[in-house]
């Protein structure tokens, strides 16, 4: 699975009561950019870039999926440069822990 075909799925495994009150853009720079949307406790998949992200990351396809499914420590791979954050380091602490880890480890690889 890519990371756009993940994060497009990403949605399903979203704890509406975790996200609510969080409206933030999120940028995943990868090599076909998405952007997701975060309002009213719901997650919305977009392709491409998003004109002003609240948060942006950086990150390769394959440490993206391990990154999600608690496979790479997020501290880890910020401080090895695997992951590169711009923007509110805040949300990006918070929107990890948005998910639903069994929904995720459900996804096909």
């Amino acid at each position: 699975m890519t990371a756009k075909e993940f994060l497009k799925r990403l949605p399903e495994a979203l704890n509406a009561r975790a996200a609510a009150g969080t409206e933030a853009t999120i940028q995943f720079e990868l090599p076909e950019p998405v952007h997701q949307v975060l309002k009213d406790g719901s997650l919305t998949v977009f392709e491409g870039a998003a004109e002003s992200p609240d948060l942006t990351i950086v990150i390769g396809d394959e440490n993206l999926v391990q990154l999600f499914r608690g496979e790479l420590n997020p501290m880890t791979a910020f401080a090895t440069g695997k992951v590169k954050l711009k923007g509110n380091m805040m949300l990006a602490q918070k929107f990890m822990g948005m998910f639903d880890q069994k929904k995720i480890a459900s996804f096909e690889s």
